[in-house]
């Protein structure tokens, strides 16, 4: 597995724990980092914790975005992992312009296809193809 994607599977797992326990995300990911330090590796942490960070800094607009360009579904009503996944898809979109779009939906609708439902994968995909067209957070 390449260090992004390591990086990528590791932000999801954080971010969906921080969905669920509603805690002080800052606590939650020192101890998050703690545990998980083994694979956090010098190389891997730093996109990490750019899409941690970058998630929680940014969730009010992008999940504006998900409830406006997800057809007929609200962000709570979203499975926790499907929408974890696109926040960070979200964030790679207009935050990490050195990463192309197609990778950004590509590894998405991947690591969805993995850890998500049997529909994840197309869910997710039909989302960020209609995000990935904008210029920048609404």
């Amino acid at each position: 597995m390449g260090e992004r994607r390591l990086a990528r599977e590791l932000a999801l797992q954080a971010l969906f724990f921080f969905d669920m326990d509603k805690s002080d995300p800052g606590q939650a990911l020192a101890e998050f980092c703690d545990t998980n330090q083994e694979k956090l590796t010098p190389t891997v942490k730093p996109f990490f914790l750019d899409l941690v960070n970058g998630v929680i800094e940014n969730k009010i607009q992008i999940d504006v975005l998900l409830n406006t360009y997800s057809k007929n579904w609200k962000i709570s009503r979203m499975p926790v992992v499907d929408r974890n996944i696109m926040r960070m898809a979200t964030f790679e979109f207009f935050k990490r312009t050195d990463i192309p779009s197609s990778v950004t939906i590509n590894e998405a609708v991947e690591i969805g296809k993995k850890y998500g439902t049997r529909d994840s994968g197309s869910f997710i995909n039909g989302v960020l193809d209609r995000i990935k067209s904008l210029e920048t957070f609404e």
